[in-house]
Protein backbone atom coordinates (compact mmCIF):
# COMPACT_ATOMS: atom_id res chain seq x y z
CA UNK A 1 0.00 0.00 0.00
CA UNK A 2 3.01 2.34 -0.47
CA UNK A 3 3.20 2.94 3.38
CA UNK A 4 4.90 2.12 6.67
CA UNK A 5 3.13 -0.33 9.42
CA UNK A 6 3.96 -0.55 12.42
CA UNK A 7 2.41 -1.93 16.09
CA UNK A 8 3.62 -1.36 19.62
CA UNK A 9 2.61 -3.35 22.59
CA UNK A 10 3.05 -2.44 25.91
CA UNK A 11 6.43 -3.65 27.91
CA UNK A 12 5.32 -6.08 29.41
CA UNK A 13 4.31 -7.89 26.80
CA UNK A 14 6.10 -11.20 25.85
CA UNK A 15 8.83 -11.69 22.79
CA UNK A 16 6.53 -14.37 21.86
CA UNK A 17 3.08 -12.42 21.55
CA UNK A 18 5.16 -9.77 19.40
CA UNK A 19 6.35 -12.15 16.96
CA UNK A 20 3.05 -13.46 16.38
CA UNK A 21 1.00 -10.45 16.25
CA UNK A 22 3.58 -9.18 14.03
CA UNK A 23 3.36 -11.94 11.64
CA UNK A 24 -0.48 -11.66 11.47
CA UNK A 25 -0.07 -7.85 10.74
CA UNK A 26 2.01 -8.84 7.46
CA UNK A 27 0.48 -11.56 6.55
CA UNK A 28 -3.05 -9.61 6.35
CA UNK A 29 -1.46 -6.24 4.80
CA UNK A 30 -0.08 -8.19 2.46
CA UNK A 31 -2.91 -10.06 0.86
CA UNK A 32 -4.90 -7.11 0.70
CA UNK A 33 -1.86 -5.46 -0.75
CA UNK A 34 -1.79 -8.11 -3.78
CA UNK A 35 -5.36 -7.86 -4.53
CA UNK A 36 -5.95 -3.82 -4.16
CA UNK A 37 -2.72 -2.49 -5.04
CA UNK A 38 -2.96 -0.51 -8.38
CA UNK A 39 0.99 -0.15 -8.56
CA UNK A 40 1.32 -3.86 -8.53
CA UNK A 41 0.70 -5.27 -12.46
CA UNK A 42 -0.47 -8.66 -11.25
CA UNK A 43 -2.93 -7.44 -8.63
CA UNK A 44 -6.74 -7.85 -9.22
CA UNK A 45 -7.25 -3.85 -8.78
CA UNK A 46 -5.15 -3.83 -11.64
CA UNK A 47 -6.66 -6.19 -13.59
CA UNK A 48 -9.97 -4.68 -13.62
CA UNK A 49 -8.48 -1.28 -14.61
CA UNK A 50 -7.25 -3.05 -17.73
CA UNK A 51 -10.90 -4.61 -18.26
CA UNK A 52 -9.08 -7.81 -18.21
CA UNK A 53 -11.75 -8.85 -15.83
CA UNK A 54 -15.19 -7.05 -14.31
CA UNK A 55 -15.99 -6.38 -11.06
CA UNK A 56 -18.86 -9.51 -10.77
CA UNK A 57 -16.12 -12.11 -11.45
CA UNK A 58 -13.84 -10.26 -9.12
CA UNK A 59 -12.61 -11.56 -5.26
CA UNK A 60 -15.18 -11.58 -2.82
CA UNK A 61 -13.50 -9.24 -0.45
CA UNK A 62 -13.02 -6.67 -3.67
CA UNK A 63 -16.87 -6.54 -4.12
CA UNK A 64 -17.51 -6.13 -1.12
CA UNK A 65 -14.76 -3.57 -0.70
CA UNK A 66 -16.38 -1.94 -3.60
CA UNK A 67 -20.35 -1.69 -1.94
CA UNK A 68 -18.78 0.05 0.90
CA UNK A 69 -17.50 2.28 -0.64
CA UNK A 70 -20.40 2.59 -2.68
CA UNK A 71 -22.21 3.44 0.37
CA UNK A 72 -19.45 5.95 1.83
CA UNK A 73 -20.41 7.95 -1.59
CA UNK A 74 -24.01 7.96 -0.56
CA UNK A 75 -23.73 8.63 2.98
CA UNK A 76 -21.36 11.54 1.93
CA UNK A 77 -23.41 12.78 -0.92
CA UNK A 78 -20.44 12.09 -3.26
CA UNK A 79 -17.55 13.71 -1.73
CA UNK A 80 -16.15 9.72 -1.19
CA UNK A 81 -16.12 7.72 -4.52
CA UNK A 82 -14.76 4.33 -5.27
CA UNK A 83 -13.51 5.65 -8.89
CA UNK A 84 -10.68 8.05 -9.56
CA UNK A 85 -12.29 11.07 -11.83
CA UNK A 86 -11.01 8.54 -15.25
CA UNK A 87 -13.23 6.35 -14.20
CA UNK A 88 -11.26 3.63 -12.98
CA UNK A 89 -11.92 1.47 -9.49
CA UNK A 90 -9.58 2.52 -7.20
CA UNK A 91 -10.42 1.54 -3.09
CA UNK A 92 -7.60 2.84 -1.48
CA UNK A 93 -9.76 5.50 -0.17
CA UNK A 94 -10.93 2.43 2.26
CA UNK A 95 -9.04 -0.41 1.76
CA UNK A 96 -5.74 0.92 4.16
CA UNK A 97 -8.42 1.28 7.30
CA UNK A 98 -10.42 -2.06 6.55
CA UNK A 99 -6.73 -3.67 6.53
CA UNK A 100 -5.88 -2.20 9.78
CA UNK A 101 -9.66 -3.24 11.16
CA UNK A 102 -9.18 -6.62 10.41
CA UNK A 103 -5.77 -6.74 11.79
CA UNK A 104 -6.35 -5.44 15.30
CA UNK A 105 -9.41 -8.31 14.85
CA UNK A 106 -6.70 -10.50 14.33
CA UNK A 107 -4.76 -9.20 17.05
CA UNK A 108 -7.99 -9.57 20.05
CA UNK A 109 -8.43 -13.11 18.55
CA UNK A 110 -4.43 -13.94 19.19
CA UNK A 111 -5.72 -12.60 23.06
CA UNK A 112 -3.79 -9.27 22.64
CA UNK A 113 -5.89 -6.46 24.57
CA UNK A 114 -2.77 -3.75 24.59
CA UNK A 115 -1.45 -2.28 21.56
CA UNK A 116 -1.12 0.78 18.82
CA UNK A 117 -1.18 -0.08 15.09
CA UNK A 118 -0.15 2.26 12.82
CA UNK A 119 0.13 2.33 9.13
CA UNK A 120 1.25 5.37 7.63
CA UNK A 121 -0.58 7.90 10.36
CA UNK A 122 -3.50 6.16 10.11
CA UNK A 123 -3.99 4.78 13.83
CA UNK A 124 -6.42 1.86 15.69
CA UNK A 125 -5.57 1.43 19.31
CA UNK A 126 -6.46 -1.05 21.89
CA UNK A 127 -6.28 -1.03 25.88
CA UNK A 128 -3.43 1.01 26.96
CA UNK A 129 0.27 1.36 26.67
CA UNK A 130 0.50 1.62 30.83
CA UNK A 131 -0.86 -2.38 31.22
CA UNK A 132 1.47 -3.99 33.72
CA UNK A 133 -0.12 -7.50 32.51
CA UNK A 134 -1.70 -8.61 29.18
CA UNK A 135 -5.93 -7.29 29.61
CA UNK A 136 -4.99 -5.25 33.16
CA UNK A 137 -7.59 -2.32 32.21
CA UNK A 138 -4.86 0.94 32.95
CA UNK A 139 -7.12 3.61 31.92
CA UNK A 140 -3.81 5.62 30.68
CA UNK A 141 -4.39 6.43 26.85
CA UNK A 142 -2.29 5.94 24.00
CA UNK A 143 -1.63 9.05 22.44
CA UNK A 144 -1.10 9.79 18.83
CA UNK A 145 0.98 12.92 17.47
CA UNK A 146 -0.54 14.93 14.18
CA UNK A 147 2.38 15.95 12.08
CA UNK A 148 2.67 19.90 10.65
CA UNK A 149 1.96 19.46 7.06
CA UNK A 150 4.46 22.71 6.62
CA UNK A 151 7.18 20.61 8.36
CA UNK A 152 6.85 16.96 8.90
CA UNK A 153 9.23 17.00 12.07
CA UNK A 154 6.72 18.70 14.25
CA UNK A 155 3.96 17.95 15.18
CA UNK A 156 0.65 20.61 15.73
CA UNK A 157 -1.44 18.46 18.05
CA UNK A 158 -2.10 14.96 20.15
CA UNK A 159 -5.05 12.96 20.23
CA UNK A 160 -5.60 10.31 23.05
CA UNK A 161 -6.62 6.75 21.84
CA UNK A 162 -8.26 4.51 24.07
CA UNK A 163 -7.29 3.80 27.75
CA UNK A 164 -11.12 4.40 29.22
CA UNK A 165 -14.89 3.24 28.35
CA UNK A 166 -16.38 5.92 25.92
CA UNK A 167 -12.32 7.13 24.24
CA UNK A 168 -12.39 6.83 20.31
CA UNK A 169 -9.56 3.93 19.52
CA UNK A 170 -8.96 5.45 15.71
CA UNK A 171 -6.95 8.66 14.43
CA UNK A 172 -6.74 8.71 10.24
CA UNK A 173 -5.52 11.62 8.71
CA UNK A 174 -5.69 12.66 4.67
CA UNK A 175 -4.40 14.94 2.93
CA UNK A 176 -1.67 16.35 0.34
CA UNK A 177 1.45 16.79 2.70
CA UNK A 178 2.64 13.14 1.80
CA UNK A 179 1.97 12.37 -1.34
CA UNK A 180 1.11 15.53 -2.45
CA UNK A 181 -2.62 16.35 -4.33
CA UNK A 182 -4.18 12.41 -4.57
CA UNK A 183 -7.47 13.06 -3.15
CA UNK A 184 -9.88 14.79 -6.07
CA UNK A 185 -12.62 17.57 -5.47
CA UNK A 186 -15.48 16.25 -4.73
CA UNK A 187 -17.15 17.11 -8.63
CA UNK A 188 -13.63 17.77 -10.11
CA UNK A 189 -13.29 15.55 -12.12
CA UNK A 190 -11.07 15.33 -15.14
CA UNK A 191 -11.94 17.76 -17.83
CA UNK A 192 -11.86 16.82 -21.38
CA UNK A 193 -10.25 20.43 -22.54
CA UNK A 194 -8.92 21.87 -19.42
CA UNK A 195 -7.85 18.77 -17.17
CA UNK A 196 -8.32 21.65 -14.75
CA UNK A 197 -9.45 20.45 -10.94
CA UNK A 198 -10.54 22.27 -7.67
CA UNK A 199 -8.20 23.51 -5.41
CA UNK A 200 -8.54 21.80 -1.79
CA UNK A 201 -10.06 24.13 1.05
CA UNK A 202 -7.61 22.12 3.26
CA UNK A 203 -3.95 21.00 3.18
CA UNK A 204 -4.26 18.15 5.57
CA UNK A 205 -7.64 16.24 7.78
CA UNK A 206 -7.51 14.57 10.89
CA UNK A 207 -10.68 12.72 12.54
CA UNK A 208 -10.75 10.85 15.45
CA UNK A 209 -13.37 8.32 15.44
CA UNK A 210 -15.06 4.88 17.33
CA UNK A 211 -13.54 2.97 14.48
CA UNK A 212 -10.44 3.52 11.64
CA UNK A 213 -12.55 3.00 8.87
CA UNK A 214 -15.02 6.13 9.72
CA UNK A 215 -12.14 7.80 10.71
CA UNK A 216 -10.43 7.43 7.61
CA UNK A 217 -13.15 7.13 4.81
CA UNK A 218 -14.70 10.66 6.76
CA UNK A 219 -10.98 12.51 6.27
CA UNK A 220 -10.28 11.73 3.03
CA UNK A 221 -13.86 12.79 2.26
CA UNK A 222 -13.31 15.98 4.28
CA UNK A 223 -10.40 16.24 1.87
CA UNK A 224 -12.15 16.24 -1.07
CA UNK A 225 -15.29 18.24 -0.02
CA UNK A 226 -14.31 21.18 1.69
CA UNK A 227 -16.61 22.60 4.18
CA UNK A 228 -19.87 21.74 3.67
CA UNK A 229 -18.68 17.80 3.79
CA UNK A 230 -16.62 18.94 7.34
CA UNK A 231 -20.28 20.56 8.15
CA UNK A 232 -21.92 17.56 7.30
CA UNK A 233 -19.69 14.80 8.84
CA UNK A 234 -19.71 17.10 12.16
CA UNK A 235 -23.23 17.08 11.88
CA UNK A 236 -23.91 13.24 11.26
CA UNK A 237 -21.18 11.49 12.98
CA UNK A 238 -19.52 11.36 16.27
CA UNK A 239 -16.09 12.59 15.29
CA UNK A 240 -13.43 14.85 16.14
CA UNK A 241 -12.05 17.04 13.20
CA UNK A 242 -8.53 19.05 13.00
CA UNK A 243 -8.55 20.71 9.55
CA UNK A 244 -5.55 22.66 8.31
CA UNK A 245 -6.89 24.83 5.57
CA UNK A 246 -4.97 25.57 2.44
CA UNK A 247 -3.69 29.20 3.66
CA UNK A 248 -2.66 27.10 6.57
CA UNK A 249 -5.33 28.05 9.83
CA UNK A 250 -6.76 25.47 11.50
CA UNK A 251 -10.38 24.36 12.57
CA UNK A 252 -10.72 22.06 15.32
CA UNK A 253 -13.63 20.48 16.99
CA UNK A 254 -13.76 21.14 21.26
CA UNK A 255 -11.97 17.24 21.54
CA UNK A 256 -9.11 18.82 19.72
CA UNK A 257 -8.69 22.09 21.63
CA UNK A 258 -8.54 20.35 24.73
Amino acid sequence: MGTVVSLTLPAASGADELVAATAVVERLFAGLDETFSLYRADSEASRLARAEIKLPDAAEVMRRLYADAVGWGLLTEGAFTPERPDGVLDLSGIVKGYAIQEAGTSLLALGLRDWCLNAGGDVLVSGSPGAESPGSGSNEPWRAGIVDPEDRRTLIAGYPLGGKAGAKLALATSGSAERGDHIWAAGAGIGAASGVRAAPAFRQVSVAAADIVTADVLATAIVAGGMPMLDRATDGWNIEVLAVRAGGELLATPGFRR
